[in-house]
């Protein structure tokens, strides 16, 4: 009973490994794909709300612009492009919002400053509100990218000539615009 028992055994283990031997395995390779578009992201303005405040703009003994004027830089935080990029800066000048006539002569009614971008590439984007053309306002950068933005402005000048005064104006406005687009 004991010799039946083992060549039973040894039976089953021989149809076990014949069994394994005869068998095929198979399998099937599923690709896993997915996108990353092109993007860009401007960030958030750290501190001030984005706001450049000058406050008077003129020197109130002589009426005009202080020679002092500055604001301290903006910086853009978080933010990023997913691929080769440009930025832009664009700036308006600073213009009296209630006073919308000619001003009279010996008066104006703008300031034009600079404005720049830096951080984003290894030259500032910059842009001026009194030149003609701005050939520096777009830099390019050739990789995926993630930085702060920092954003100042100066080179403050009346529009029109030094030797004019600014007229009263509850509130003088400009703007400066920082623009990242991704390339292709």
């Amino acid at each position: 009973m004991r010799y039946s028992k083992l060549l039973a055994a040894a039976c089953a283990l021989g149809l076990a490994s014949t069994a394994h031997a005869q068998s095929e395995t198979d399998s099937g390779a599923f690709a896993v794909i997915g996108t990353v578009p092109a993007i860009c992201v401007g960030g958030t303005v750290a501190d001030n709300g984005g706001v450049f405040d000058l406050g008077v703009l003129v020197d109130t003994t002589t009426g005009f612009l202080r020679t002092d004027l500055a604001a301290p830089a903006q910086v853009l935080s978080g933010s990023f492009c997913s691929s080769r990029s440009s930025i832009a800066v664009s700036a308006t000048p600073i213009l009296a919002q209630t006073f919308t006539a000619t001003p009279p002569a010996g008066f104006s009614r703008s300031v034009d400053f600079a404005a720049s971008a830096s951080g984003w590439t290894d030259s500032p984007a910059t842009f001026s509100t009194a030149a003609a053309a701005n050939p520096g306002s777009v830099q390019t950068r050739a990789t995926p990218f993630t930085g702060p933005i920092t954003v100042g402005i100066g080179s403050f000048a009346t529009t029109g000539g030094a030797a004019l005064r600014l007229v009263a104006d509850t509130t003088y406005r400009g703007n400066v615009t920082v623009t990242l687009t991704p390339e292709s």
